[in-house]
């Protein structure tokens, strides 16, 4: 078997590529292919010496025998996937590969248009390589380490977590699951975005400035304080967001180890409770990044999800520009999977009334940092029957008002979050009209706005 890992998993066109292999076969290659509408493949290297290496803990630098490759200056902006061949044969080319394959980004050097973030973090914090008592529990994350340094992180090595009910096919939290959909349909449609990770906010906070729309998709869970203060910037500034992503901002993450480690700490002034970004850890509540947070919101991990679908509530608004909908329509509840989604966030509600669909913004939103010109326009009622409904202000575990929320706001620049982790797959599966138009209503507004 034969695994590989990006010592950085994005570089500029012209740099140099450093991946580490470690084979049981005598040589090997790599073959490159650029993410888009599909595989397009760029460049396949020379047969390489092959050498074996040992497995480490989650949270080790696997150090492993590196091989440096040439990016050509003229590769465009895009997700990558370097396909790792033996000497004895090739798995065929795919993108649930679980070895075999590494994922990195080509950065973008224009100004102006998209920018397509990959949640690179949270692709490692839900990665296996190497599983050990480093690796965070579910529910319990203090002091834990995860190297960025091991196969996985996108594609290339397990993955944690139960399978989609949907989608057996692929592992949530890989880029096959949501960002690998979002990015094709962006494709098919004629957009052009550029493209950087997470980490590349963290290391270069002037990155986002550049452009005029920042867009997110699945699971975008793992923020440092760094990402966090660089993507707040580019919207005070007058830059747009676009969030068709769900437990947004949930973790607070720290880099340690020179950027070669990602942390859960627990030695500042919260203690234990470094890792959550509301008034009981960092005093900067998630919900001021997108208007919503899972904490209002909920997860149905396993199995077939039954959902009554958003709920328009703002008819009149742009987002639904072309879509028929009238106030208390339903959309997304019939779809491949429901698009209340095994993960959603919500803004703060007191109640939704049944029987005319109308959804009640608490009173005291803006206190747990939902904008103060939050606009609710579609929300979608969380039941009991939801696996997990997390415990907020306020309220236990469960109690409250649970929903899945789509909405935006201004400061500086607009903001639009979905509220749910699968709006890519309902997107990709091309069969509903309504989810397609308020994608690009959102997009084409928020390119040009």
């Amino acid at each position: 078997m034969i695994r590989a890992y990006p010592g950085r998993a994005s570089v500029l066109p012209g740099e140099r590529l450093v991946l580490h292999v470690a084979t049981g076969s005598r040589r090997f290659r790599v073959h490159f292919y650029r993410w888009g509408d599909g595989f397009q493949a760029m460049h396949s290297s020379p047969w390489l010496a092959g050498e074996r290496a040992r497995e480490r803990g989650s949270g080790e630098d696997w150090d492993w025998p590196p091989y440096e490759f040439a990016i050509p200056a003229h590769w465009p902006s895009a997700v990558y996937i370097a396909h790792l061949e033996e000497g004895d044969g090739q798995l065929p080319l795919s993108l649930a590969l679980g070895s075999a394959a590494a994922l990195f980004v080509v950065r973008g050097q224009r100004r102006g248009g998209m920018l397509y973030k990959l949640p690179l973090a949270t692709y490692h914090a839900y990665n296996a390589s190497g599983d050990d008592r480093n690796a965070p529990a579910a529910n319990d994350p203090p002091g834990a380490r995860i190297s960025l340094r091991r196969p996985g992180g996108g594609i290339g090595g397990p993955t944690r977590g139960a399978p989609d009910h949907y989608d057996a096919a692929s592992a949530r939290q890989t880029f096959a699951h949501w960002d690998a959909r979002f990015i094709r349909w962006l494709a098919r449609q004629g957009y052009a975005p550029a493209f950087c990770t997470d980490l590349d906010l963290h290391a270069d906070p002037a990155l986002a400035l550049r452009y005029r729309l920042l867009v997110a998709a699945g699971i975008d869970a793992c923020w440092t304080g760094p990402m966090r203060d660089a993507v707040g910037d580019f919207i005070a500034s007058g830059g747009n967001a676009a969030w068709f992503a769900a437990r947004l901002c949930w973790w607070r993450m720290h880099l340690a180890d020179g950027g070669r480690v990602l942390a859960w700490r627990q030695d500042g002034r919260c203690g234990a409770l470094e890792h959550w970004w509301p008034a009981s850890g960092a005093g900067r509540p998630e919900d001021g990044l997108g208007g919503a947070s899972h904490r209002h919101g909920g997860s149905w991990c396993e199995g077939a999800r039954q959902t009554g679908g958003f709920v328009v509530q703002r008819p009149g608004h742009w987002v639904f520009a072309g879509t028929g909908l009238r106030r208390g329509d339903a959309f997304g509840a019939d779809t491949w999977p429901p698009l209340a989604g095994y993960a959603c966030d919500g803004a703060p509600l007191d109640a939704f009334e049944r029987a005319g669909g109308t959804a009640l913004l608490s009173a005291w939103a803006d206190d747990d940092g939902t904008p103060g010109n939050y606009q609710l326009l579609a929300a979608c009622p969380l039941d009991a029957r939801w696996q997990a409904l997390p415990p907020r202000a306020r309220h236990a575990a469960g109690e409250g008002v649970h929903a899945a929320t789509l909405g935006l706001f201004e400061r500086g620049g607009t903001v639009f979050s979905a509220g749910t982790a699968d709006w890519a797959q309902v997107l990709a599966d091309g069969r509903d009209r309504t989810v397609e138009r308020i994608t690009r209503n959102v997009l084409d507004r928020l390119l040009l706005h």
